[in-house]
This record gives structure tokens, sequence and C-alpha cells, in this order.
């Protein structure tokens, strides 16, 4: 599905570079279609993406729709718009969120 596609393109873009200037885990709680728990992990070794829980605990945990993130991560939807609408919640660290939202 969408979000499966969204993360497959994430996991290509990451490069050891990101990791080194993010230095973070975030966490994704998605519902809706392809909903569930996944991840981007900027801070172990080369970094990775993908679904179920992130192999380091979360510095950063977002919870969306699956709609919602689909939109954000194509440039369809600004990730400080969705935050201020109550679209997208963030738990933890926020100048880490505001780093991923440079990367994308």
């Amino acid at each position: 599905g969408p979000v499966a596609e969204t993360f497959r393109v994430i996991q290509g873009a990451i490069n050891e570079e990101y990791v080194r200037t993010t230095q973070g885990v975030f966490q994704f709680e998605l519902s809706g279609d392809g909903g569930g728990t996944w991840y981007i992990d900027l801070k172990t070794k080369s970094g990775s993406a993908g679904f179920g829980t992130p192999p380091t605990a979360a510095d950063v945990v977002m919870s969306m729709s699956s709609a919602d993130f689909v939109k954000m991560f194509t440039g369809k939807l600004k990730p400080t718009l969705a935050f201020m609408s109550g679209k997208l919640r963030i738990k933890g660290n926020m100048a880490l969120a505001m780093k991923l939202e440079k990367m994308l």
C-alpha cells in the first residue's frame, strides 16, 4: 500500500550523512489503511526504516492517520500545519521532530 511504498522510498533515501546529522529514532503510530507502528532510525549505523517498533527506543513518537502521513511525505501536507490543526501529535524531542521536517 501507499504507506509501505512511502517507507520503501524513505529507506532508499537514508544515508550516513542524515544519520550523522540527525541522531534520532522516529516512531510513527498510524491509524487507518496500512497503519500500525512504523519507524525511521537515523541513529544506528547507516540507518533504517520499516514496519514495527524501532530497534532502539524512539526519541520522537508521531501519531497521525496513514493518509495524512503519505500526504506529509509526498509534500501535500506541511508537518507544521498538520501539527497545528491537530492531525499530527508529537511526543518526545521536538527539536528532532523539526530536523525530520527539514529532511522531508
